[in-house]
């Protein structure tokens, strides 16, 4: 960066926004408070750019990239950082939001922060759309769990072999109870799990369309090559981690997604331990979901 750059970190809240900022050649940050409303943002940027070339950066977090669309598009070079890549002092036990935006200011015209690659709008709209699919199917696991528990505490065990079989769904509708309310209860517990499959099924129509559409079908069609991976998958993957050639080398990407053993050794002591869980929850659970399928022998089914 060049020496008369001013360079700005940002603490965003609900209401408001901390700005740290360092110009050309102070010691110290100076704070700002500002209200979180793009005309007030846009107000203190021009001012700051009037003065001289400013580059941005703030955390990554439950905001999203709303913040970094807004600077963008106001001209100002702006970066999304690791919030668990940030140095932090061990000893450093008090947290605000002042401290948090001159600690990150500090840390950025130091060049110490790691930047995350930002999704392109429309690639965030279909990861959302797959992280709705995931939500569902943890609703549809509690459900299923609240409907076989209910019916266990009132001795309806099922013996009909493995669960959720045509042979079990009839054994369920067929479920009644000489009590109303109990009959009521199983009725509730049993429309829910229907309605989330149906939900599910919905979902999945829509990703496998998407993933059938340009610029995904092409790249969707090379990982469904690989074992273990078939459509659902292969579009997750390929929005989760966007563009793979940025990684040189297979063992940057798993560093990344933190399926790499962590490591603890000084001197001639070297000791190894489980892996590191870094990096994107979603990218490491397709991944592992993936190797658990690979492991069976390819076999030709009825679909």
């Amino acid at each position: 960066m060049k020496k008369d750059t001013t360079y700005v970190a940002l603490d965003d809240s609900k209401n408001s926004l901390v700005a740290g900022l360092l110009r050309p050649g102070a010691e110290g940050p100076e704070l700002r408070s500002i209200p979180n409303e793009p005309r007030h943002l846009r107000r203190f940027f021009d001012r700051l750019k009037r003065e001289g070339p400013v580059v941005a950066c703030y955390e990554a977090g439950p905001a999203g990239y709303d913040l970094y669309r807004q600077l963008t598009a106001l001209g100002v070079p702006c970066q999304v950082m690791a919030p668990a890549l940030t140095p932090r002092k061990p000893g450093d036990r008090i947290k605000t939001n002042r401290r948090d935006a001159a600690k990150l200011v500090r840390a950025f015209r130091a060049g110490d922060l790691t930047p995350i690659r930002v999704p392109e709008e429309a690639q965030e709209a279909v990861r959302g759309l797959l992280r709705c699919r995931e939500d569902v199917k943890e609703d549809l696991l509690r459900w299923r769990h609240r409907l076989l528990k209910f019916l266990a505490r009132h001795g309806r065990g099922s013996r009909e072999g493995r669960h959720w079989t045509q042979r079990h769904w009839a054994w369920l509708r067929g479920q009644r109870f000489a009590d109303s309310v109990l009959g009521r209860t199983c009725q509730e517990y049993l429309f829910t799990v229907e309605q989330l499959l149906t939900r599910r099924a919905d979902l999945e129509r829509e990703i496998e369309t998407l993933a059938q559409q340009a610029p995904s079908r092409i790249p969707v069609g090379w990982l469904r090559c690989f074992r273990g991976i078939d459509t659902l998958s292969a579009l997750a993957l390929l929005i989760e981690v966007g563009d793979f050639q940025r990684f040189p080398h297979p063992r940057q990407l798993m560093a990344y997604i933190g399926l790499v053993p962590s490591e603890t050794s000084t001197g001639d002591r070297e000791r190894r331990g489980s892996i590191t869980k870094a990096g994107n929850t979603h990218v490491r659970r397709v991944l592992v979901e993936a190797a658990w399928h690979a492991r069976h022998p390819p076999r030709l089914g009825p679909a």
